[in-house]
């Protein structure tokens, strides 16, 4: 009445812990591309939907009203558009079409300077844009539109 440490499948001749000849820890060569299939599945799904919010609209960053005030160390480029339509370039009024070269003169980084565009609330929408499709159709980057901070009430 004694125990076998082998167990019942070394008395018939059975392989205990061996399946198809490999032994424990040994290399796979067999790959699962089911979970692949799946995470490829997923990106692809996230691109068709992400890829048409990517075009829209001109490339501009717009800030929020409730945003705090910037901390800049360098006085930024900063065009103005004044009730009647004049356009300011810092101080100086310039006429639009000398806006894109006059820029072009000044960005020390290049196209990637960062430019503010002011806008006032009685402006007209046309001067506006027209000011910044020519600074974006010359190859600036980063526009921004400056607003007040909404007062609390």
């Amino acid at each position: 009445m004694g125990m076998s440490a082998g167990g019942g499948n070394a008395a018939r001749g059975g392989r205990r812990g061996r399946r198809g000849g490999r032994g424990r820890g040994g290399a796979i060569s067999e790959i699962n591309v089911t979970p692949l299939v799946d995470v490829m599945l997923v990106l692809l799904i996230i691109f068709m939907v992400a890829a048409p919010m990517l075009t829209v609209g001109v490339p501009i960053d717009l800030p929020q009203t409730q945003a705090k005030a910037m901390n800049s160390d360098t006085q930024p480029i900063t065009i103005s558009v004044n009730p009647q339509g004049e356009v300011y370039l810092q101080e100086t009024p310039i006429a639009i079409e000398e806006v894109v070269p006059k820029l072009e003169a000044i960005a020390t980084t290049g196209y990637n300077e960062r430019i503010y565009v002011r806008g006032d609330t009685a402006a007209a929408y046309g001067v506006v844009m027209k000011v910044m499709a020519r600074i974006s159709a010359a190859g600036f980057k980063n526009i921004g539109l400056v607003t007040q901070q909404e007062q609390q009430k």
